[in-house]
């Protein structure tokens, strides 16, 4: 079974050593991914934003791999403050409500203080045309 690694360009890939998805089969497996716009390396403010900064970020590495958020079987949400999931809520119904996918949120320290949630994905990839 091939394996393939997707990078962003992201910094933090190299520095970290990991990959912003690994395809193994029909399965894609995004790391956590924040809000950061990789082609500026800048992180807005409001959780909101980052959010679907967040979603950008998964669906250029789902693209890369085959596969899109209609794909998506697992979403893990991580925030550090419990009380924002609330205000990303309408972001991921834009981007998963028809998707549906099983789903873990949890309230966590992030490695940057700007960082306001980060999301994990995994995805199926699907026969083209279904």
């Amino acid at each position: 079974m091939t394996r393939t690694l997707i990078s962003s360009g992201s910094p933090f890939e190299h520095e970290l050593a990991y990959s912003r998805a690994v395809v193994q089969g029909d399965w894609v497996f995004v790391s956590g991914t924040t809000g950061f716009d990789y082609a500026t390396m800048t992180i807005s403010d409001d959780v909101a934003a980052q959010a679907e900064q967040c979603f950008q970020n998964i669906a250029a590495a789902l693209a890369q791999a085959g596969a899109s958020l209609q794909d998506v079987v697992r979403v893990t949400y991580l925030l550090p403050d419990g009380q924002d999931f609330a205000a990303c809520a309408p972001v991921l119904r834009k981007h998963l409500g028809e998707v549906r996918p099983a789903a873990t949120m949890q309230c966590v320290g992030l490695l940057d203080a700007r960082m306001k949630i980060e999301i994990e994905v995994t995805a199926m990839k699907s026969p083209r045309g279904v």
